[in-house]
């Protein structure tokens, strides 16, 4: 194995598959992308409806993060992909860019005007290879198939008629003009099976000579010197190595893996490094600040009709899929939903989500009967937590904090919009389905609602803006996603976005790896 390659990068994720591939388009670059987990190329993830079923399993991180102060002290369990694909391997397939808004406020900040939504649209339009869209807001030719439902139930007419009999108005394109409305998602599949990048960006280099992929390795930590990222200390197979870059290190291990990589290599808070005995290299109170989520709260109701998810262990269910890649197992479970607004602003702060299965407890619940759920999440979350260190291990799981609720005002829009669901599902269109109201069974006060979103409010697995752009002193990347105070060191993944986008993070994840390509191509 070459000891050192032009580009490493560390994390072969949402954005980490993106880079890798773009950076070896140049046949002059070579390109070393480490993964801690192994090849995606397993049934599980493959089949859109089966992605509860891979938490806490080998290709999950599995994280929790520390006793949560405003949700009773609960300790929230946080899966991340850990294989190739990374998150994208196991998420629920929803393509959502996120607000206009959301980039043009980035761009606002100083020097950050090339992070606007009309600079960045381009970017998000090359990955994409839309079926169904084409107009100006979509790309066509791209590596990663965005589609339609496949096999659309029939309870996402229902819903949608419910939502609109309540005030909300229809939108065929979260992606398009507007982002508010309800309407079906659309989802990254190809052929009723689930696209990664890694099955999206990955599978058609196999013979790319100067791409190589090292699964199955952890990385320790980042070697700097003479404030130059020089390589990458990593164990594989039992044995710990150092491989060089003669170019860059770009770190693209996500909102939780990307600090602690960091701050395994000395960049942080200066206090936190030395309590751990870890020598600081640039000190930066930013890394691991700002952590950032989406919580999401759901409600289930039992039905009496047939063809939800409680039937996908049905052999027909079984065959159908098999033969045909159709069925309710190319379901992502919440099929459709939307945006609407509990108070004022540019965004949508909340995101209705909603299917024909039971979820609770991120699928690890089950019922006996067929149901449905009706979920919103708070994607105008303004509470932040942190990202730390346990000690000086690389082997040891991060601590995560948080905060969901911190602020009072994220509470208030959750108890509108837990009222919204409410009146959805008491809609005739969703009345006729419904037989009864599973957990929780809402109370009636605003301090009930509360109670019960602190007690089982989950979160929409969205962490972000941990190594966020900003100015020296006001984040960890220069809007080029250098680090600052150290050359050769780039972090592109969902910690650097400034402020968490109004919707799912996977899309904006991968147009930062797209923006991120650009940038080293051109030398910035």
């Amino acid at each position: 194995m070459c000891l050192e390659y032009d580009y490493i990068v560390v994390g072969a994720g949402s954005a980490g598959a993106v880079l890798a591939s773009r950076l070896s388009e140049s046949p002059d670059a070579h390109v070393l992308l480490i993964e801690a987990g192994g090849s995606h190329h397993q049934g599980r993830i493959e089949v859109p409806a089966a992605f509860p079923t891979q938490f806490n399993t080998d290709i999950d991180w599995a994280y929790r993060s520390e006793p949560e102060p405003y949700l009773n002290r609960r300790r929230i369990y946080h899966p991340r992909g850990k294989v190739l694909g990374g998150s994208s391997a196991m998420n629920a397939m929803i393509y959502i860019r996120g607000n206009r808004h959301d980039y043009d406020s980035w761009a606002t900040s100083p020097d950050m005007g090339s992070w606007s939504y009309d600079e960045v649209l381009p970017l998000f339009k090359r990955s994409e290879s839309n079926s169904s869209i084409r107009d100006k807001y979509h790309g066509t030719e791209g590596p990663l198939s965005v589609s339609d439902p496949r096999s659309p139930d029939e309870f996402r007419a229902s819903f949608i008629a419910a939502a609109l009999s309540v005030g909300l108005r229809q939108n065929g394109d979260f992606n398009g003009a507007r982002q508010e409305g309800v309407g079906s998602f659309q989802l990254t599949q190809r052929d009723g099976m689930r696209h990664s990048t890694a099955a999206a960006f990955l599978d058609p280099l196999e013979s790319r000579p100067n791409l190589t992929i090292m699964t199955n390795t952890d990385a320790h930590r980042v070697v700097i010197r003479n404030g130059r990222a020089t390589g990458v200390v990593v164990e594989h197979d039992g044995r710990v190595e150092t491989i060089g870059a003669a170019s860059e290190v770009i770190i693209c291990c996500g909102a939780f893996n990307t600090p602690k990589l960091l701050m395994l290599s000395g960049i942080g808070p200066e206090t936190h490094l030395q309590a751990l005995g870890i020598p600081t290299v640039v000190a930066n109170d930013h890394v691991g600040a700002h952590l950032m989520d989406h919580p999401f709260y759901t409600v289930n109701f039992e039905t009496d009709r047939p063809g939800t998810l409680f039937d996908s262990a049905d052999r027909t269910v079984l065959r159908t899929y098999a033969r045909e890649r159709r069925g309710v197992l190319t379901s992502n479970i919440v099929e459709v939903g939307g945006f609407f607004s509990t108070r004022s602003g540019p965004a949508p702060d909340q995101q209705l989500l909603a299917g024909p299965a039971f979820f609770r407890d991120h699928g690890r619940r089950s019922h006996d009967k067929p149901a449905f759920m009706i979920g919103s999440s708070l994607v105008g979350s303004r509470s932040e937590g942190r990202v730390s260190l346990r000690d000086n291990d690389p082997h040891s799981a991060p601590s995560l904090r948080f905060n969901y609720f911190r602020e009072s005002a994220d509470m208030t829009s959750m108890v509108v919009a837990c009222r919204l669901i409410r009146e959805i599902a008491h809609s005739p269109s969703l009345r006729a389905l419904t037989t009864r109201e599973l957990d929780p069974r809402l109370g009636h006060s605003d301090a009930d609602l509360a109670d019960d979103v602190r007690r089982h409010v989950q979160h929409t697995y969205h962490p972000a803006c941990t190594a966020r752009m900003g100015a020296p002193g006001e984040g960890v990347v220069s809007p080029e996603l250098r680090v600052h105070g150290l050359t050769a060191l780039r972090i592109a993944d969902a910690s650097v976005f400034p402020s968490i986008p109004h919707g799912n993070t996977n899309a904006p994840t991968i147009m930062v790896a797209e923006k991120a390509a650009d940038l080293i191509r051109s030398g910035f």
